[in-house]
């Protein structure tokens, strides 16, 4: 699976979401440049497991050395690799062990019943609440120190995502290496 051509975002508003991990899952999938596939990075250690589908923006680099991480908000759980054309709505501004940590949420274009929410305004605060508490919980348990300083409205994604994207117009370089090795 070469990701290396595909854009962060095809057009304004819009971008391209890959699923590392589907919702409900308790297996932390990461995408392995060197190998070109999906690998199973963890187990977590508790109960918890992730409330939306949960992925990165290609070819980006975030504050924290890895790809821009993105969850969608999906009727059913997709699959570890799925590429999904996605409508950014908000972005929970976290800090993982004091490096920003930030979180796109996004709505699938391919859902024409989605096709009206374009504000995280128009998703359950509890909703919203519950993903804040999985990461507090998740990344807690791991031993690391979470700060979610709260979610922040779509008008702030497109300055995130060009902030993450590297100066390069047609040819896209994997920048994420995980610790996995095949």
């Amino acid at each position: 699976m070469d990701i290396s051509s595909i854009p962060p975002s095809p057009m304004k508003g819009i971008v391209n979401l890959i699923v590392e991990i589907p919702a409900g899952s308790r297996n932390k999938y990461e995408y392995c440049s060197e190998a070109g596939i999906m690998a199973l990075d963890r187990v977590l250690h508790s109960s918890v497991r992730y409330p939306f589908d949960y992925g990165f923006i290609p070819n980006t680099l975030a504050d924290d050395g890895a790809p821009l991480d993105a969850m969608i908000i999906m009727d059913e759980p997709t699959f570890a690799g799925c590429l999904i054309k996605a409508r950014p709505i908000g972005v929970l501004d976290m800090h993982d062990c004091g490096e920003y940590d930030g979180k796109l949420l996004c709505v699938p274009i391919a859902n024409g019943r989605q096709n009206n929410i374009v504000s995280i305004q128009q998703i359950a605060a509890s909703q919203l609440e519950d993903v804040a508490e999985f990461f507090r919980t998740s990344k807690g348990l791991e031993g690391r120190t979470v700060q979610i300083e709260g979610w922040r409205d779509y008008d702030v994604v497109e300055a995130l995502i060009k902030k993450c994207t590297p100066n390069k117009k047609k040819t896209f370089k994997v920048l994420k290496k995980t610790k996995t090795t095949i």
